[in-house]
């Protein structure tokens, strides 16, 4: 698959944190890859392999080809697997990835392992890691070469010896890769390597690396056990995002001995924030995803290791039932999917895709399960247990995911009640101006909560005084406490985010105490100057990109800061303007003082005939104008809306429904008039 982000050919290429806890939102799926309603789900494969989603390591996504990929580095990994409790903890596959191999068979047509890299050769490796009670995973193409440019040789005309050879040395795991495949049908290649595995007697699970080119979903669950449906991950948010939401309407063909693959974990690689990272691992969960690590676990931080670790979202991801999760409702950026659990419990993700935080709510029947009196909430991340009478709600920090799991029990009034908190509005802060925010505490639980308290802080030097009552006896189901603070940041004090604290304390009726927080981010914000102004020229409140920074007056280029070539459309070319990449998101304060942002916007010229994308501004939350998808073969287009009166205005990007490969997106000549 191409990068997204190059010309040039270097791998893949063919020729929450939680808020308080938990209206239901109508069904909205997103225009992806698309599936039927209902897809034919065959039964779990008699061989018994990967009858949960493969859980285990991957090299490539930390080493890519460098020279610490190498025996020391996987007997290592296995070390780590045992002695961090992640064995316990379901994972058992340490997969070698590419440039495992010399660059040449030898002289009877054999693959020879590098000696520098593999001085005990494969089978020493997988000894070692059977003696670990772990599995060993392989890598190679389906074509005459694999991906990297330095030419290893691949398994096209040579399936069967070079199977035979994996199973010889104990490899319990093939990921079949789709570079150099000479144009030979796909399925006819996966074809050949399924039957050459098979013919070896050795079980071994088949993961079809196919990129999703050919719809492996409608046909390759006879031939593995998983298969790639997107083009290779990167560390960012905007790559995650795209990759998500091109594998979410695929669960219908999902089950027992046949998952959907979106591609190897980031979590830990350092692209991402740590709340970001837990989006990340929660929806790979809920879509039953394999989870395969992709950091090095011998420098991971102890935040990698405990969201990697946590074996109540390992459950989600594991259950029995094969399940990948659903979408229930997915509008501006509030995305709720559940996934049918085998013991009757939905695990519910509440996943915030915007930059600001945001209510989602839903409730359990919308979730799949029937009435009840009382249900208990499960908070996959806080591990604390709750009642509701069936709202499942959150204020959900930006980027954030609460992974919650609801069932009917007839137990639930042993439990809490939950609590929502709230922020009306976003917390933009002047700098030695007061602002008002209001906050709330809703009970949503079938039981009362007493004796409720609330405390907002905020960062050493703020001012923070609440303007009405901070506690009330009682709260009823459904009903709020709401309280109103005067926030304050020292005079001086520099744009950017800042963190806010809000916590609840209240008793359960059986005088149990509960606590919640809500973690919140103050944005210290310069009102925008008046007349027109470049927005390259101003700062913002928060970019995401799907590939590298986004770039001010200059293209996106590559994946480094200021990288980026002169903003050229359609061969004209642009002084100013701001260069992003799908999946892309730049938000700006205007504290409602302007009214209107122009812009010449397309693809830029530096991906030649390739790329689609979409354009939109945003104003507070509402959608106020977009362009439809459009490609490199289009002139600039003209984009014009009126952001009256809104405090704060989003330039957005988004895919044009395809993945975010070349989508390099210019904002020409962008500016706003205030």
């Amino acid at each position: 698959m191409r990068h997204p982000h190059t010309r040039t050919i270097p791998r893949r290429v063919v020729g929450a944190l939680t808020a308080g806890l938990l209206c239901a939102a109508g069904l909205a799926v997103p225009a992806a890859a698309a599936a039927p309603a209902e897809a034919p789900v065959a039964p779990a494969p008699a061989d018994g392999l990967a009858l949960t989603p493969p859980m285990g390591f991957n090299n490539w996504n930390s080493t890519h080809c460098r020279a610490d990929f190498d025996e020391e580095m996987v007997k290592g990994i296995a070390d780590l697997f045992v002695t961090k409790g992640l064995k316990d903890a379901g994972y058992q596959y340490v997969n070698l990835d590419d440039c495992w191999a010399l660059p040449s068979r030898d002289a009877d047509g054999e693959l020879v392992p590098d000696p520098v890299r593999f001085p005990g050769g494969i089978k020493a490796v997988a000894d070692y890691v059977h003696a670990k009670g772990l599995k060993l995973g392989i890598y190679t193409s389906a074509g005459t070469k694999t991906c990297n440019s330095a030419g290893f040789p691949g398994a096209l005309g040579h399936e069967y010896s070079d199977a035979r050879q994996f199973a010889d040395w104990g490899v319990d795991y093939l990921k079949y890769d789709n570079c150099n495949n000479q144009g030979v049908d796909a399925r006819v290649r996966y074809t050949t390597m399924r039957d050459a595995l098979r013919a070896t007697g050795r079980p071994i699970v088949y993961s079809i690396c196919e990129w999703g080119q050919n719809k492996p979903w409608e046909w390759a669950a006879d031939l593995g056990e998983l298969w790639r449906t997107t083009g290779d991950i990167s560390d960012s948010w905007g790559s995650m995002l795209s990759i998500l939401k091109q594998n979410l309407p695929l669960a219908p063909y999902a089950g027992p001995g046949r998952w959907n693959d979106p591609d190897m974990l980031e979590v830990g690689n350092g692209g991402m924030t740590d709340t970001e990272y837990r989006s990340h691992f929660s929806m790979w969960s809920i879509m039953a995803a394999p989870l395969l690590i992709g950091t090095d676990l011998r420098t991971a931080s102890r935040a990698t290791f405990d969201i990697l670790d946590n074996k109540e979202v390992i459950a989600v991801d594991q259950d029995p039932l094969g399940r990948q999760g659903t979408v229930v409702s997915s509008e501006g950026g509030r995305w709720v999917v559940a996934k049918e659990m085998q013991d009757g419990s939905r695990a519910v993700a509440l996943f915030n895709e915007s930059g600001t935080a945001q209510r989602i709510s839903t409730t359990a029947r919308a979730a799949g399960l029937p009435d009840a009196p009382g249900y208990t909430l499960r908070d996959l991340w806080q591990h604390r247990s709750y009642n509701t009478a069936g709202t499942v709600s959150a204020t959900v920090p930006a980027h954030g995911t609460v992974l919650i799991r609801v069932q009917v029990d007839s137990r639930w009034a042993a439990h809490p009640p939950a609590v929502e908190l709230g922020l009306d509005g976003g917390p933009y802060v002047e700098a030695g101006t007061p602002a008002a925010l209001t906050t709330s505490v809703t009970d949503l639980g079938r039981t009362p909560a007493r004796q409720v308290s609330v405390a907002l802080t905020g960062p050493e030097g703020w001012a923070v005084t609440p303007t009405s009552a901070t506690g009330t006896a009682t709260l009823a189901t459904g009903r709020s406490l709401r309280t109103g603070w005067r926030v304050s940041a020292p005079p001086g004090t520099p744009a950017g985010s800042y963190a806010l604290t809000l916590k609840a304390r209240y008793r359960a009726p059986s005088g149990t105490r509960a606590e919640t927080a809500l973690p919140l981010t103050a944005s210290v914000v310069v009102p925008p100057p008046s007349g027109t102004s470049y927005l390259g020229d101003l700062p913002w409140l928060s970019a995401t990109n799907g590939w590298g920074p986004v770039e001010r007056d200059t293209s996106n280029g590559e994946s480094a800061a200021g990288d980026g070539n002169p903003l050229t459309l359609g061969g004209v070319g642009y002084a100013k303007g701001l260069g992003a990449h799908a999946e892309s998101s730049v938000d700006y304060y205007t504290g409602g003082a302007c009214e209107t942002v122009t812009a010449d916007v397309g693809v830029d010229d530096e991906k030649g005939a390739n790329g689609t994308v979409a354009f939109e501004v945003w104003a507070d939350g509402t959608k106020v104008a977009a362009t439809g998808v459009l490609t490199n073969a289009m002139p600039a287009r003209p984009l014009t809306a009126d952001v009256t009166g809104a405090q704060v205005v989003r330039l957005v990007v988004t895919d044009g429904g395809d993945g975010i490969d070349s989508d390099h997106a210019d904002w020409a000549d962008a500016r706003i008039a205030c």
